[in-house]
């Protein structure tokens, strides 16, 4: 290696054939295992032009003030709350991430969630493994059609749009509130406001970024406005639904249940409240994680470390 070849960490287990395209450069690797530590942080990034790890490893200011030749921050997701966006252009460090790729993937899990909450799969499946499924018992209970119910979408944008589609053909009424004035939407959904979108919904599905103005959007004030037999399902951003007003609603009845693939603090503490309710579905933030979008994510993550590096066209700088 030239001692004076510019140097890349790589925090994700990329393979030799998805880090191709940065050929021309040293490649950091991690060796230690387990969480990412500020220490090692700093150590890795001191000499590096460029970083690519995951849209939830955080990357405050004082590691980036450590790290004086970084240009470009290359996030695998369509996240960006890991990363000071105002600073870093400040620094003029350019910070990107991979919208669309993972857009179906995340739109699957959600209506598997969707499903799995109507019919109570979970509960059948265990009725079964524990032995409970016998002859002549109480039947299990009943659970719902999709057709007809109403799934609220917050934020239409890439993910909403894969949501929306989907819905639509299992024959649901859907809505959507965005900030934006006008985004795209299928033929057949309503754009409402915030407030009628919580009023209407049987199921209320989150897809936004993760921004001052969206945190702690589902909170207590949101969650009156629900119906009891209404259910939250959080693909997006822990910090977007204020877990304790959540709590406090799935426990005194207030809304039906809600299945959150992502959580305020990851992964969960032991005495998490929510781990001990029978209304809620928690799966391990696992919206992107099927073979095929991962390996998109990490060729489009490295795709777009090496173009801000060689000072070429990337669409994908999201503090430009």
């Amino acid at each position: 290696m030239a001692p004076d070849q510019p140097r890349v960490f790589i925090s994700l287990p990329l393979t030799g054939d998805q880090l191709a395209s940065l050929g021309e450069y040293e490649i950091i690797r991690r060796t230690a295992t387990g969480p990412i530590q500020r220490e090692e942080l700093v150590e890795m990034l001191a000499t590096a032009s460029g970083h690519l790890g995951s849209a939830v490893l955080a990357i405050p200011n004082d590691v980036i003030d450590a790290a004086p030749n970084l240009r470009a921050i290359s996030n695998s997701g369509v996240g960006f709350d890991n990363v000071d966006l105002a600073y870093a252009r400040q620094r003029g460090i350019a910070v990107c991430n991979t919208p669309g790729v993972l857009s179906g993937a995340v739109a699957d899990l959600t209506l598997g969630l969707i499903l799995q909450l109507a019919r109570g799969l979970g509960d059948a499946q265990a009725m079964v493994r524990e032995r409970r499924w016998i002859a002549g018992a109480s039947p299990p209970p009943l659970g719902a059609d999709l057709k007809g119910k109403t799934l609220a979408i917050i934020g239409m944008g890439r993910i909403g749009l894969e949501v929306a589609f989907r819905a639509r053909a299992f024959g649901m009424r859907v809505i959507y509130h965005d900030v934006r004035p006008e985004c795209p939407a299928p033929d057949g959904a309503s754009s409402v406001e915030f407030v009628e979108a919580l009023r209407q919904a049987d199921y209320l599905s989150l897809h936004t970024n993760l921004t001052a103005e969206s945190h702690h959007l589902i909170g207590a004030d949101a969650l009156a406005e629900m119906k009891p037999t209404a259910y939250v399902l959080n693909t997006a951003r822990g910090p977007i639904v204020d877990q304790r007003a959540l709590y406090a609603a799935l426990k005194e009845g207030r809304i039906a249940g809600a299945a959150l693939d992502v959580l305020e603090v990851e992964p969960p503490a032991a005495d998490e409240l929510f781990l001990s309710l029978p209304n809620v579905i928690i799966t391990p933030h696992i919206g992107s994680a099927t073979v095929e979008t991962r390996d998109a994510m990490a060729r489009l993550a490295v795709q777009n470390l090496a173009d801000c590096l060689a000072g070429r066209a990337c669409a994908n700088i999201v503090n430009r």
